[in-house]
């Protein structure tokens, strides 16, 4: 268990029943229909990323009705997210939906739901311009050319990770996000990290010399960029030889990063 999150639970039986049931039959139909998967899918799923680590804002604040409230809990909500996303994908491809137009129907729900996620968070937050904000804004906008570095490094290291395209670059973005916007919470507004092995490379840090002038998070954010990098690196066999797995598995990795990342950015506008 030390090797869990903190806030880490299953929910109610009921509940879990509930998610498994859903889950392993919309992934039964989406196996038996094999829906086609590539580049633009996973991009349309980008919403969907965020929807989770959003609501999960929700379930942390308290905001959500009791009813609906362990469904968006750690580790529930993935999977109440993926049965969604995956309904929805699903859904599309049962309409015959024309194919290049799915990635569309998948970012345009995702953002539909997103929206009021966020609004109603910040809404409840009562959330104005404060530094808490601010912040958040800037954690974001630093991620921006950290993500561009990472990436120029890893094409001039390895010119054919420029395979992995956008999904690639999501992935890496993700991550930098992650660790950015950790360092932020870290350093300048004092939340701690809940995952045992961030925790250790921050104490890490945290009893460097560097820990005065640069804070504790920096070597989070140089740690989750290497990292990234490399797994992107490893993965450009995989996409040349099989797209679809290729692209899934990093959408995978994409929404490890950009999900925590979001939680982060829309925790600090809330609570910080």
């Amino acid at each position: 268990m030390m090797l869990l999150p903190e806030g880490f639970g299953l929910p109610p039986v009921p509940y879990l029943v509930g998610l498994l049931v859903s889950l392993v039959a919309v992934g039964y139909a989406l196996f038996q229909r094999r829906p086609t998967l590539g580049e633009r899918h996973i991009v349309g799923f980008t919403p969907w990323m965020a929807v989770g680590s959003c609501l999960h804002v929700h379930y942390v604040i308290g905001s959500l009705p009791a009813a609906v409230a362990p469904l968006a809990g750690t580790p529930a909500v993935y999977l109440t997210v993926a049965a969604l996303a995956g309904g929805i994908w699903l859904g599309a491809d049962l309409a015959r939906v024309q194919l290049e137009q799915i990635p569309t129907v998948l970012f345009a729900t995702g953002t539909t739901l997103l929206f009021p996620i966020v609004t109603a968070a910040l809404w409840i937050g009562a959330v104005g311009l404060g530094a808490a904000v601010v912040w958040s804004i800037m954690a974001l906008a630093v991620s921006l050319p950290i993500t561009a570095v990472v990436w120029v490094i890893l094409r001039q290291l390895n010119s054919s990770v420029s395979v992995t395209g956008v999904v690639g670059l999501l992935a890496v973005f993700g991550h930098v996000l992650d660790g950015v916007s950790t360092a932020v919470g870290i350093d300048v507004l004092g939340f701690g990290e809940r995952t045992p092995l961030s925790r250790v490379i921050i104490d890490i840090s945290s009893s460097l010399p560097t820990a005065e002038l640069l804070g504790a998070g920096w070597l989070f954010v140089v740690v989750k960029a290497v990292v990234v990098g490399v797994v992107v690196s490893l993965f450009v066999e995989v996409v040349e030889e099989d797209p679809t797995q290729g692209y899934l598995l990093l959408g995978v990795i994409a929404a490890v990063g950009l999900g925590p990342g979001a939680h982060n950015l829309l925790l600090f506008a809330v609570v910080g």
